[in-house]
């Protein structure tokens, strides 16, 4: 039987991560040759269709001629996007149930932590202060989801499930059983103005950047928190920054920023109405990724289909 031809994977990822994704793509797909690209020769880089990339320099790609496809591990793919600009190669996005499990867990669990006062609590502490704050049920909650995609969707399950009230915002109508949905721009200025509390979970587009802005971020109800787990550049810093020293929004978690790591002179750090975390909401599970990834090649090696890929007029 004549073997498959190579496989190429193209990170920035430091050695010790790169060895570790081989490994678990490697155990995954045992009748595949995956070659990392520095690494490949010149006849494997000639002969190479299928690429297994994680935040790779997109101009990486031009060293595989007969590139068929690309597989993302990541599910974000906006720096593909934006640097492929006539959507070739096809890129398909990591659409993974466990990390969509692991975002809606996130979801959930920093929810709670604004439902529960947690940052107020915090402030007391550091001031010596013992007092108690008024309990506020999550039926009494209002939690505004702005992006109802396989994330969004998911975690909207998991709040409902947790007694909380849920609102969501997508780009075209969309209907979720228990969830109040809306579109477009009055549906976002409906969401922002009656949520306790906001999570951002949309992909980032060319409509989608610096979409909670100034103006956006005016309407939110007064004393509202937010939540961004999408990306950075999806709220306008300098804009949020304003809102919190206004009191106008009581606290923000933000785990994307628009450079990451963060600066360490990033005002965000010290604020203290700003919890700030690392990129941790949803981390790619190598191994449930490395399944999800062996199944598409298989379907690819048995039929020549490439698996559905991202809009690139869309964005995602």
């Amino acid at each position: 039987m004549t073997a498959p031809d190579p496989i190429t994977l193209i990170t920035d990822l430091p050695d010790e991560e790169e060895a570790g994704c081989l490994a678990e793509l490697a155990a995954a797909m045992p009748g595949e040759r995956i070659v990392p690209l520095r690494a490949a020769r010149p006849d494997e880089r000639a002969r190479c269709t299928i690429a297994i990339v994680a935040r790779p320099d997109p101009a990486a790609l031009t060293a595989l001629p007969r590139l068929a496809w690309v597989q993302s591990l990541w599910a974000g793919v906006e720096q593909l996007v934006a640097r492929l600009p006539d959507g070739k190669p096809p890129v398909v996005r990591l659409v993974d149930p466990e990390l969509t499990r692991t975002m809606a867990e996130a979801v959930l669990a920093w929810t709670y932590y604004l439902q529960r006062d947690m940052p107020a609590y915090l402030a007391q502490q550091r001031s010596c202060v013992w007092q108690q704050r008024p309990y506020r049920k999550p039926a009494d909650t209002t939690v505004g989801i702005v992006g109802l995609g396989t994330l969004g969707s998911r975690a909207a399950e998991r709040l409902i499930d947790a007694g909380f009230r849920v609102t969501g915002w997508s780009r075209m109508p969309k209907t979720l059983r228990g969830v109040a949905t809306c579109h477009g721009e009055d549906g976002l200025a409906q969401l922002l103005g009656a949520s306790d509390i906001v999570v951002c979970l949309v992909p980032l587009t060319h409509g989608t950047r610096g979409l909670l802005d100034a103006r956006r971020l005016a309407v939110m109800k007064p004393g509202a928190a937010l939540v961004n787990f999408a990306r950075g550049p999806v709220v306008v810093a300098a804009d949020l920054l304003c809102a919190l020293d206004d009191g106008r929004l009581s606290h923000a978690v933000l785990d994307v920023f628009d450079v990451e790591p963060l600066p360490g002179n990033s005002p965000f750090w010290q604020h203290p109405s700003v919890t700030v975390l690392p990129h941790v909401s949803a981390p790619t599970d190598l191994r449930s990724a490395a399944a999800v990834v062996a199944r598409n090649v298989a379907a690819y090696r048995a039929t020549g289909r490439i698996p559905d890929g991202i809009d690139f007029s869309r964005g995602y």
